[in-house]
């Protein structure tokens, strides 16, 4: 795809006209999701969508005995319940948004994690993109665990279908260190002046609507947020090209729409025993920006249609 800096329209939708509807309101319609592995079909556009991404979070995977809500064993026949949902048609990708893994006392122990899970996801369908969690780079280094998932950065962008993937990385202390070797505490997510450079002039070169994947949270301040949030959110929305952000590290679902952008945040697959506790779900993307969120088991299901009223 030729990216070209001067370009100011998408999806059939001009920037100018995005940025004066997405400011002025966000519909959002919430679809309950089933109990079980299903989930609600919300009504869509007759055309096929662009895009269609399969999205979950936090499965926590690690070979230890359940602690409270948390099943870590469990994420392996959770993630096996997906694979059909993504299948049928196979989805374009599939974004997984931090906290993959569990911690571990020791480098070894947590590589094994992340080794034997990262096998199960690669039968799945499509490319996968991994967001770094706090627990990801826990005990291991951020290019160790790239190195085992064989994704090439910590924050990247890409295209597909004709829209716009950003994925970012909050694993960065107060002081811009980053995560590793039990060197940081989970509620000090910090995006780092670096990247944040880095996100408006990747928003500039766009081509295309967007959307963003990162694990702390970008929609509020408090414990499961990114310390700076605000800074990422202003460059958000001064892009005009931002329709959502998917977000986990809650492990509940919750969902805020500021200035135009919906912030979905995804919950977490680790929660409850077995496939009855499921939580994933698929997103369809379509050329008149409307996007459809079609939960799975505890996931919730939304639509949202540009430049709808509230």
């Amino acid at each position: 795809m030729t990216v070209r800096a001067n370009h100011q329209s998408f999806a059939g939708v001009t920037r100018r006209g995005f940025l004066k509807s997405s400011v002025a309101s966000c519909a959002a319609i919430v679809i309950r999701p089933r109990a079980g592995v299903g989930g609600e079909t919300p009504s869509v556009p007759a055309e096929a969508p662009q895009v269609r991404f399969g999205i979950m979070a936090d499965l926590h995977y690690a070979d230890k005995d359940p602690v409270g809500t948390r099943h870590y064993r469990d994420s392996l026949v959770k993630l096996a319940a997906a694979k059909p949902e993504f299948a049928r048609p196979p989805v374009d990708f599939v974004a997984e948004l931090g906290d993959l893994i569990d911690a571990a006392p020791d480098v070894a122990v947590e590589r094994s994690y992340l080794q034997r899970i990262s096998a199960e996801l690669a039968a799945l369908p499509g490319r996968r993109y991994y967001v770094l969690g706090n627990h990801c780079v826990d005990t291991l280094t951020k290019a160790e665990f790239l190195q085992i998932t064989g994704q090439p950065a910590a924050h990247f962008s890409f295209a597909c279908g004709g829209w716009h993937f950003i994925v970012l990385d909050g694993c960065y202390r107060s002081d811009g260190a980053p995560y590793g070797r039990k060197n940081s505490t989970w509620t000090d997510a910090n995006m780092p002046a670096e990247e944040l450079a880095w996100l408006r002039a990747d928003l500039q070169r766009a081509a295309g609507p967007c959307l963003v994947f990162v694990h702390q949270r970008l929609d509020g301040t408090g414990a499961y947020f990114i310390k700076n949030a605000a800074a990422v959110r202003e460059a958000l929305e001064t892009s005009g090209r931002v329709r959502a952000v998917f977000q986990g590290h809650y492990h509940k679902n919750a969902y805020n729409c500021i200035r135009g952008i919906h912030y979905c945040t995804v919950a977490a697959m680790i929660e409850g025993s077995g496939v009855k506790h499921n939580a994933f779900a698929v997103v369809s993307l379509f050329r008149d920006g409307h996007i459809r969120v079609t939960g799975f088991g505890k996931q919730e299901s939304y639509r949202w249609v540009p430049g709808a009223a509230n």
